[in-house]
């Protein structure tokens, strides 16, 4: 069954790598059918709105949307599109897997992958400045947003994924000896959420800097790590490290209805037109995808011949050592396909 897919192809280097995806699940015989439609920077150089209608009407009919990286513009009316895009669809869960590709690295089989609460926190973005003594901004206040809905419903979450792909341990992640309020919440309903999981999995909690330290010192004590916005916005961000960097982070952002896949990484305009950006972070996003449509065949395939390519590393971009073009690249890992690799 053809699946129909609305496909973000983004800026800077999003149209380049967006491309060269959409052609290496074209060649492994993908069932997608893509509906193109603009954000962000292009957008708006097309004349339209950072996030116009029809791309959010398309997202919502769909359900599932491969998302290249976006531009904020400064002085624009969203503080951040992608901020925009999880709000408007109520995508609570962000799933970032780091996974061991790259060969040579500080560690070896590396897979701990992070669930982080997406809506809520310090992100909520409900701040403001408080004025004294004639300075308008003399003071500038955040809110930390954490309600006991949003904490069950993240955590449960991330049990539910553990159970779903075999995984044996959560990690939950807070600050709670010093935020007693917010994030004692987050800790307390955790808990609560754990004994329904007891039999199943098994659960620890962490302060979050402890967790950083061990995170480098022995990630293999890690498994499913699930936390709230902001302390896994930068926790993934060191999982990505672990892994090779930014060029191998996919993620997702999971509602109940929608679930928009993308790379982690920026638009990187310093090479964007120069054809050497490296696929491979939006090519495993596609590949969470397929395995959220129920094509984990296919995703596996197509993970296979991307690993096959970076461990031979004769054709691969210059972020891993060589001098192939993004196009190159691709070539590479659609012969691996070909191949059955």
């Amino acid at each position: 069954m053809i699946q129909t897919v609305t496909l973000i192809p983004g800026d800077g280097i999003g149209p380049a790598i967006t491309d060269e995806v959409v052609r290496i699940l074209d060649s492994a015989g993908a069932p997608i059918e893509w509906e193109r439609h603009d954000a962000g920077l292009t957008a708006v150089e097309n004349g339209h709105d950072l996030l116009p209608q029809e791309t959010l009407d398309s997202i919502e009919r769909n359900r599932f949307c491969l998302k290249g990286p976006l531009t904020t513009p400064i002085g624009a009316g969203f503080r951040s599109i992608n901020v925009a895009l999880r709000k408007h669809f109520d995508l609570y869960a962000n799933v970032r897997p780091a996974e061991s590709i790259v060969p040579g690295g500080r560690y070896k089989d590396i897979d701990i992958v992070i669930v982080r609460e997406n809506t809520e926190g310090l992100y909520a973005g409900i701040e403001h400045y408080i004025g004294m003594r004639q300075d308008p901004r003399a003071v500038a206040e955040s809110v930390m947003l954490i309600t006991r809905y949003g904490s069950d419903r993240i955590c449960r979450y991330a049990f539910e994924y553990a159970i779903e792909h075999k995984r044996k341990k959560v990690t939950l992640v807070h600050k709670a000896n010093i935020l007693k309020n917010t994030q004692g919440l987050f800790l307390e309903v955790g808990r609560e959420v754990a004994k329904n999981y007891a039999d199943a999995i098994e659960f620890e909690d962490r302060i979050v800097d402890a967790t950083a330290m061990q995170l480098v010192l022995d990630p293999y004590q890690f498994d499913v790590i699930v936390t709230e916005n902001m302390f896994g916005d930068i926790l993934s961000d060191l999982t990505a490290g672990l892994v090779g960097g930014l060029g191998f982070a996919p993620g997702v952002n999971i509602g109940k209805d929608v679930a928009i896949f993308e790379a982690v990484h920026g638009s990187a305009p310093d090479i964007a037109g120069k054809g050497v950006a490296n696929p491979s972070a939006l090519l495993l996003a596609a590949c969470l995808m397929l395995e959220h449509m129920g094509q984990k065949e296919t995703a596996a395939r197509i993970r296979g011949a991307l690993k096959t390519v970076i461990h031979d590393g004769d054709t691969v971009t210059a972020d891993l050592g060589g001098s192939a073009s993004t196009t190159a690249f691709s070539d590479a890992v659609i012969e691996q396909i070909a191949t059955g690799a």
